[in-house]
């Protein structure tokens, strides 16, 4: 079989494992956790855990106390609130509601909505869409979740020179003092929430610290086609490791589940909100949805009994900010965390991809330079691989004459004329498939760092030169597309031109479609490939001097 039948094979692979694996990617949930019953989820009563049962692990049911999610807390950001306090530090603007004290809007300093930097990228919001808060309290004895709680500013900023900010909110209820404090940290995206209780009553408080995401779905069209990154929740544990948790899964069933060691967190293409539990202890790991389109992954603490007298606290972390992976890997006592930036089934090719990306970048300090010195390595790794092709392409185009010759000779009989083939091919030691296995065994790799440039915050907005200037986007005026629609009409013509007028067909549309499909792609990727197609051609062209003479090369 001719080779032109194997580049054609490869090229509809590369297109068919890109769309059918982003689908599939973004059908399914992975693995599927831990679930209760419909009618578990549906009792409005949940069971009270004792500590010192044996077996139970003495953390409260995912619903805290009475103030149970329900349909009725879903309209939340439509209500009217109360003050909001607007803490500014150098990388975030959080807006924090004294009624329940949630956070209810995240704006990232260091990100922006648009390549032209203007507007500060809001990740969590109350108003418009999506609706993504955070809402965090004290269950059983403590304040409710429309609780108007007391502040003493209602503006706070991180102060030049300053490490960090508290910012204090407090309840005083019957001799409870109930102070919510979030701490903010120079140069980080996590936010601890510590609640601390006085109790000069005359009887012992009792209760759980849970935290809690809430989020719409992305609205439609909100990405690209093309970039099906995972929206919607996630948890790891040190038994199953990381598994997705998808809107879907939460309207089908809850997730309840006690976890030492592990986090949730609410995914979205490029960030997340990641709730950090103390490492050492059982926390209640649950899921549910609050309606047809508001959905909740949360956590609850094991019991804090605080006596007549007598004060306690219960602390925990949560960020909120970019998947940048230095950040995300610099978090203490805290595992794999860097699973939030999802490179799918080939995660394991894209996470040495991406490092050598990024270090790469710091060098030159330019993501598109960095791209291109990138593809160089990857053709310099698979540099003979590559040349076992082309020098296959090479051969095949030497004794081009003489299989036509053969086709002319056995045009009624193609058997005969397949056994000639092959009889030549043996003769002249061409291996009709080694043109093709070298480029397959690539595909992986093109595959996996496309998942890098499209899934790395790091490339978001990213400029590189001249009218490029957002790498993640598509190229504004189709420059690179088109670039890389003739380097592959030029690639082809070093090949072995197709006998059959059906495959030259094919193969002359080829170019056409590619550039089609790239015009939708970010620039990135389309640099990457244009980037791919020039180095290969200079090693197509300098294999083919090595073996054929000039007549031949034409």
């Amino acid at each position: 079989m001719e080779n032109q039948r194997y580049i054609l094979l490869i090229a509809l692979i590369v297109l068919g494992a890109l769309l059918f694996f982003t689908w599939q990617d973004a059908q399914r949930g992975l693995d599927e956790p831990e679930r209760v019953t419909r009618e578990e989820r549906d009792d409005p009563q949940p069971r009270e855990a004792d500590p010192e049962a044996p077996g139970d692990s003495g953390v409260e049911p995912d619903a805290p106390g009475e103030d149970r999610p329900s349909a009725e807390h879903v309209p939340e950001h439509d209500r009217e609130a109360g003050p909001r306090v607007t803490v500014r530090t150098d990388l975030v603007e959080a807006v924090i509601s004294t009624d329940g004290g949630d956070i209810r809007r995240v704006d990232l300093l260091q990100h922006f909505e648009d390549a032209d930097r203007g507007q500060p990228f809001r990740l969590m919001r109350d108003d418009g869409e999506p609706f993504f808060i955070a809402r965090t309290g004290l269950g059983h004895d403590g304040p409710g979740r429309d609780t108007r709680y007391e502040v003493e500013a209602t503006e706070f900023e991180l102060a030049e020179g300053q490490d960090y900010l508290e910012v204090p909110l407090v309840w005083r209820e019957g001799g409870i003092e109930i102070r919510k404090i979030y701490t903010f940290r120079r140069d980080s995206y996590v936010v601890d929430v510590r609640h601390e209780v006085r109790n000069e009553s005359a009887e012992r408080w009792r209760g759980f610290q849970y935290v809690e995401l809430l989020r719409e779905p992305d609205p439609r069209g909100a990405t690209p086609w093309y970039v099906h990154s995972f929206t919607g929740g996630a948890i790891y544990t040190p038994e199953d490791r990381y598994k997705r948790i998808s809107f879907g899964d939460m309207e089908d069933e809850n997730l309840r589940r006690d976890v030492v060691g592990g986090w949730i967190s609410m995914l979205q293409h490029y960030f997340v909100a990641v709730v950090l539990p103390n490492q050492e202890q059982t926390f209640r790991f649950y899921s549910r949805a609050l309606s047809s389109d508001v959905f909740l992954i949360g956590m609850s603490s094991p019991w804090v009994t605080v006596e007549a007298g007598q004060s306690g606290s219960v602390e925990n972390r949560i960020f909120i900010g970019p998947k940048e992976q230095s950040r995300l890997t610099a978090i203490p006592d805290v595992e794999n965390l860097r699973l939030t930036v999802d490179y799918g089934f080939l995660t394991i090719l894209a996470n040495p991809l991406f490092w050598a990306l990024d270090h790469i970048q710091n060098v030159v300090k330019n993501w598109g330079v960095a791209i291109i010195l990138l593809t160089l390595v990857i053709k310099l790794v698979f540099y003979k691989l590559s040349a076992i092709s082309y020098r296959s392409m090479a051969r095949m185009r030497k004794v081009q004459p003489k299989m036509q010759q053969i086709r002319e000779r056995y045009a009624d009989d193609r058997q005969q004329m397949n056994q000639a083939l092959m009889e030549l091919y043996k003769k002249e030691k061409i291996n009709p498939l080694g043109g093709c296995l070298p480029m397959l065994v690539q595909i992986p790799v093109f595959i996996a760092l496309y998942w890098v440039l499209i899934e790395s915050v790091e490339i978001r907005h990213a400029p590189f030169m001249l009218w490029i200037q957002d790498l993640s986007s598509r190229d504004p005026f189709f420059i690179l597309p088109l670039l890389m629609g003739v380097s592959m009409i030029v690639q082809m013509k070093l090949n072995p031109p197709p006998m059959d007028p059906i495959q030259k067909r094919v193969m002359q549309a080829l170019p056409f479609i590619f550039t089609a499909f790239f015009m939708l792609f970010p620039a990135g990727l389309v640099l990457y490939w244009l980037s791919n197609n020039v180095l290969s051609i200079a090693q197509q062209w300098y294999i083919m001097r090595q073996y054929l003479g000039p007549e031949q090369r034409k």
